[in-house]
């Protein structure tokens, strides 16, 4: 078996979801992990797959069909048998949100050598005070030599009113 990573992007419409299963199904494939969302009226996503080699061709060429519906791109998996053994912490970010504070956030985590596993970030209507506040749970791994303290300065150093919570996974 194989490992694929499908990013797929089209109109949000009921089925897209079926028809790319339908379609993994197809050629023996197993949907293994994924992470899909509607944006902007943008069904949006990616997708860790398993098939068997010998039909990675034939089922790239049935996902090429979709083209129209879904625009899909077909990745190779990469090894990530060592990446067993790094550490995993969880951070936690809340603020007043403004232009940039995604850039900031991900420049201080690349300073820190952190390799991010998983990001979500949204905003919404700040309660009784007006504007918009920014959230973020990031999931990422880190080299031993990782100093949290610092990490947690630096990113609460962006602006004063940031909050920050970091956990070890």
């Amino acid at each position: 078996m194989t490992t694929l990573i499908l990013t797929v992007a089209g109109a949000d419409r009921p089925g897209l979801v079926s028809t790319v299963a339908d379609v993994v199904a197809a050629h023996g494939g197993n949907w293994e992990n994924s992470q899909l969302a509607e944006l902007a009226g943008t069904f949006a996503g990616v997708i860790e797959i398993s098939v068997a080699e010998d039909r990675v061709d034939a089922l790239r060429g049935d996902l090429d069909a979709l083209d129209g519906m879904l625009a899909i791109t077909v990745h190779a998996g990469a090894d990530t048998s060592a990446a067993g053994t790094a550490q995993r912490i969880s951070i936690s970010v809340l603020g007043n949100d403004r232009a940039g504070i995604v850039r900031e956030i991900s420049g201080v985590l690349s300073a820190h050598a952190l390799s991010i596993e998983s990001m979500t970030t949204q905003t919404r209507d700040a309660a009784m005070a007006g504007g918009r506040l920014f959230e973020s749970a990031v999931t990422a791994t880190l080299p031993a030599s990782a100093d949290l303290e610092a990490l947690r300065a630096d990113i609460e150093r962006l602006t004063h009113d940031l909050q920050v919570d970091i956990t070890a996974l």
